[in-house]
């Protein structure tokens, strides 16, 4: 997993509540277990058409915000069926960064294991954002974890709140497989231990 300590990009905002996993995802994509490739289905249905070009109403279509890092959306963002897929799509598109004021419970935790940091703000600092994020390229947003900071395009700063643990595997890179990783010299000794008391084994 690659390491989370400072991002800066643009911000796209999305103004629905209740994003769940199927919109951010939709199930014919889930056919893969490849983390790559899957930014291509990243909103399916409300970034194509019918015939399958693009809708130029959807927000990642705008020219303003084909490179955005960062996501500023609605209330309860990810919720509904459990897909590790809704963030390696995100990443896969680009996004390392989603800013709300709730998620579903499950993309949250996911988003955490796969280098996507999820940011949980007041409904006042949304707001704010989503101003910022809908000023388009010119405006970029800047998150320093390390800080616990989102400094806007004008220069203001808000904090933001994180579990301890979270963030140290974020700034660090470490998923599942990492933190077991670290732990890899107890491991071998362990094993090794074993192999002496159980020799027939």
């Amino acid at each position: 997993m690659d390491k989370f300590t400072t991002l800066e990009g643009v911000a796209a905002p999305l103004k629905i509540i209740n994003v769940d996993t199927d919109m951010i995802i939709p199930k014919q994509y889930l056919k893969t277990i490849k983390r790559t490739g899957l930014g291509k289905g990243l909103f399916a249905e409300a970034r194509y058409l019918d015939d399958g070009r693009e809708n130029p109403d959807f927000v990642l279509n705008k020219p303003a915000y084909r490179n955005a890092k960062i996501m500023v959306a609605g209330d309860n963002f990810g919720c509904g069926s459990s897909r590790e897929h809704a963030p390696w799509a995100l990443l896969d598109f680009g996004i390392r960064c989603v800013i709300s004021t709730s998620f579903g419970d499950i993309f949250y935790n996911n988003c955490f294991k796969n280098g996507v940091l999820p940011i949980r703000v007041s409904q006042e600092t949304l707001d704010h954002l989503f101003d910022d994020a809908e000023r388009g390229a010119n405006a970029t947003v800047s998150i320093d974890l390390e800080k616990q900071e989102i400094r806007g395009p004008d220069g203001g700063v808000v904090k933001f709140e994180i579990d301890a643990f979270r963030k140290h595997c974020m700034i660090n890179g470490l998923d599942d497989i990492g933190l077991t990783k670290e732990k890899q010299t107890s491991i071998d000794s362990y094993e090794e231990k074993a192999k002496t008391a159980r020799a027939w084994a």
